[in-house]
């Protein structure tokens, strides 16, 4: 729904600057928005990007970006779903979607990502042990990534039980993140979603480019923030949770409130 009333020239709203404005397209500020250098680029794999409700990493946050690029991209905000049909908006009508066709990147314990070296996919089983067989993925027909930091990727794992059931995929990219110092993560491996969708696609199509051609806007992105920002994290970004280096509550030896 629209609203094409044009309020009277001397009671005209204000612009918004730049730097509050928002682009409709990739939803940041326009002074930080790089959708000039986005074309979306073909892949055989699809790409589904859940992303936890309260990522609130507008200004750098990359999920949106990486599914702009690509497409066959979609990207789905909110917490849990049924199934994977209804995540993927295909349980009415269309083509059914299998989960064993499915791969989900989940990096999980630190072990997990430890075992995985520099520069390659691991594709693992429910216990988190390697699968040798190389022609599991063969059949795949796309990828699921969970966006958010890595206590809200953990709640997104836990509470769509039916991600078990896709085939799980470890990357450890043999790159730095574009973040660089803007971004604090608990592990030296970490990158951005779309650093690592870029890296788990270009291992799966066998297509080194695509590292490259996902990874510009995205490098753009941190240098116009630079430009326009400075090198201070954003308020969002600073305040992330780090997942399982998290101080939790300590509740030991406080007294329970009399009944």
């Amino acid at each position: 729904m629209t609203d094409d009333t044009v309020p009277p020239a001397e009671e005209a709203t204000p612009q918004p600057s730049a730097a509050l404005a928002t682009c409709p397209r990739c939803a940041k500020p326009l002074d930080l928005c790089v959708c000039e250098g986005i074309t979306p680029i073909e892949t055989r794999l699809e790409v589904l990007v859940l992303q936890h409700p309260q990522e609130q990493d507008v200004e750098l946050g990359s999920a949106r970006l990486l599914t702009l690029g690509l497409a066959r991209g979609r990207l789905k905000v909110g917490l849990s779903w049924p199934n994977l049909a209804k995540a993927l908006g295909t349980e009415k009508g269309g083509r059914e979607a299998d989960p064993r066709r499915w791969a989900v990147l989940y990096m999980g314990s630190g072990d997990d990502a430890v075992a995985t070296q520099p520069g390659t996919l691991r594709l693992v089983d429910k216990k988190g042990q390697t699968v040798e067989d190389p022609t599991m993925l063969a059949d795949l027909e796309g990828i699921i990534l969970l966006d958010g930091s890595w206590s809200q990727a953990k709640a997104l794992w836990w509470r769509n039980a039916w991600l078990l059931k896709l085939r799980r995929l470890i990357v450890h990219p043999d790159f730095v993140s574009a973040y660089g110092n803007l971004r604090r993560e608990p592990r030296r491996e970490s990158v951005s979603t779309l650093e690592a969708g870029a890296f788990a696609l270009a291992k799966l199509e066998g297509d080194d480019t695509l590292v490259e051609r996902l990874r510009a806007p995205f490098i753009a992105l941190v240098a116009r923030y630079r430009a326009v920002r400075g090198n201070r994290p954003p308020k969002a970004a600073a305040n992330r949770p780090s997942g399982e280096g998290a101080r939790k509550p300590d509740w030991r030896g406080r007294k329970r409130r009399p009944r």
